[in-house]
């Protein structure tokens, strides 16, 4: 029986090894890469490199600072208007359907097999002033003039909920599938209102997908860059539009990995954050 469980144990370990060698290879080597160049400056006089500071000064600056709180806005208010959408629909879709289920399952998985720049460019297309949205308004005469919708703050919210929401509605739709329906009645007969029930049993019971569904909306938001340049025409700039812009237009390697250091160690401490607020909470659940 040891024999057993040991083989079934190397063999979980050996099938594993692809995807450890995937992640060294192609995430910690290019990460530790970035690491070293960002306290790397090129000294064009002596053809040569030394270690410095410098980089990190710059990024110390309010302009900076004031793109990663702008960041940490939009990825905090995409988070809660998904959650605040992705709920009612997980809820709906998971409990209330029965018989065109997989059929809307189906129809909540389809933006997940289309390209990420046409998601966007859907948006672009609807938003712009002579686009299907101002087309509308104009025949219904709710305006004689197209409003100027594109490259604004809404624009980037609207295609930012738009392109993160099945990532919030997924892992919630996977929560109220576990739910027992049996506490809601149970709760109901015992004279609990439905706010009561819900706030004290549907949603501490739906805990988890909400926390996955938050970090899965949260993190590639907050580096998001294709959405705000494509609908906000880079008027507002954030940490994916400062990174891109050093990488790729400005040929300035290590400010660059800087920036994307300083984000990627913010984001770290956000979780950790959040890590120990979710321990907290649990504990203070079971003392009770």
């Amino acid at each position: 029986m040891e024999k057993k469980v040991a083989s079934v144990g190397w063999g979980s370990f050996f099938w594993g090894i692809p995807a450890l060698l995937w992640q060294v290879l192609f995430f910690y080597i290019p990460f530790f890469f970035l690491i070293v160049t960002s306290f790397i400056k090129h000294d064009a006089a002596t053809e040569s490199f030394r270690f410095t500071l410098e980089h990190y000064r710059t990024l110390c600056n309010s302009i900076y600072l004031k793109i990663i709180f702008r960041s940490f806005f939009l990825a905090s208010t995409t988070v809660v208007i998904c959650l605040l959408i992705a709920y009612p629909v997980a809820y709906y879709l998971a409990v209330k359907v029965k018989r065109w289920k997989s059929f809307c399952f189906a129809l909540l998985v389809l933006p997940f097999w289309t390209n990420f720049l046409l998601l966007v460019y859907a948006w672009y297309f609807l938003l712009e002033n002579d686009g299907l949205v101002n087309s509308l308004l104009l025949w219904a005469g709710f305006i004689t003039e197209p409003i100027a919708m594109m490259n604004t703050k809404i624009a980037v919210h609207c295609g930012m909920f738009y392109c993160y929401l099945p990532f919030m509605i997924l892992p919630l739709y996977s929560a109220f599938e576990r739910l027992d329906l049996k506490l809601l009645e149970a709760s109901s007969d015992l004279g609990a209102t439905d706010l009561q029930t819900f706030f004290k049993i549907t949603v501490p019971l739906t805990l988890s997908g909400i926390q996955t569904g938050a970090l899965l909306v949260f993190i590639p938001s907050f580096g998001d860059f294709v959405v705000p340049a494509l609908l906000g025409g880079d008027k507002d700039l954030y940490i994916g539009s400062v990174i891109t812009h050093y990488f790729l237009t400005v040929r300035n390697v290590a400010m660059g990995s800087a920036f994307t250091c300083l984000a990627t160690v913010l984001l770290v401490l956000l979780l950790l954050c959040m890590f120990v607020i979710h321990s907290l909470i649990s504990r203070d659940s079971n003392n009770a």
